[in-house]
């Protein structure tokens, strides 16, 4: 499923023009990226949960030559499914 498919689920369902679905849409995503840059946790219950993570420095391997490459610590988003999403 992509952006587009959620917009004309949206329309369809709430009757409204794919327009006003597409500013819905993109007002909700906005804010998710907002609140994720933020560093803040989103929970959407029967959903899931959305959690920035910081992720470790590793070390790493070229696969073509073999040459070990630093991995910069960095952030990262994970996603942990709620319960009734497990379920389905």
């Amino acid at each position: 499923m992509i952006k587009a498919d959620i917009v004309n689920r949206v329309a369809e369902t709430s009757d409204i023009s794919r327009v006003k679905a597409a500013e819905a849409v993109d007002t909700l995503l906005g804010a998710l990226k907002k609140a994720l840059t933020d560093g803040k946790r989103i929970e959407l219950r029967g959903f899931g949960v959305f959690q920035v993570r910081d992720r470790k420095q590793g070390i790493g391997r070229n696969p073509k030559t073999g040459i070990e490459v630093a991995i910069a610590p960095g952030k990262t988003v994970r996603f942990k499914p709620g319960k009734e999403l497990k379920n389905l």
